[in-house]
């Protein structure tokens, strides 16, 4: 996994395809706008596994974020640890 900073965003290459968590930085907020997982790695907890290492790089940057991409917002209501992190509620 890797946050691809010149593209922004964080990337998991798997069987040749490429997912990624799209995001945007202003200032100490990083606001996430989609996530897309290619159709051949659908139903493998590949975007859980994306989301997963970016809310960690989130956290040990010492930065908030946004969850504008429904992805995201969904993976922190079912884990609340880390809706510490939130610069704003979820819609």
């Amino acid at each position: 996994m890797t946050d691809n900073r010149s593209r922004s965003r964080y990337e998991l290459v798997v069987d040749g395809h490429t997912a990624f968590a799209a995001y945007t930085i202003d200032g100490d907020v990083m606001t996430f706008t989609h996530t897309i997982v290619p159709p051949a790695l659908e139903g493998r907890g590949i975007a859980s596994r994306l989301i997963l290492h970016a809310l960690t790089d989130v956290r040990a940057r010492g930065m908030t974020l946004i969850a504008k991409c429904s992805f995201v917002a969904a993976y922190i209501r079912k884990h609340p640890e880390w809706a510490d992190l939130l610069a704003e509620p979820l819609d």
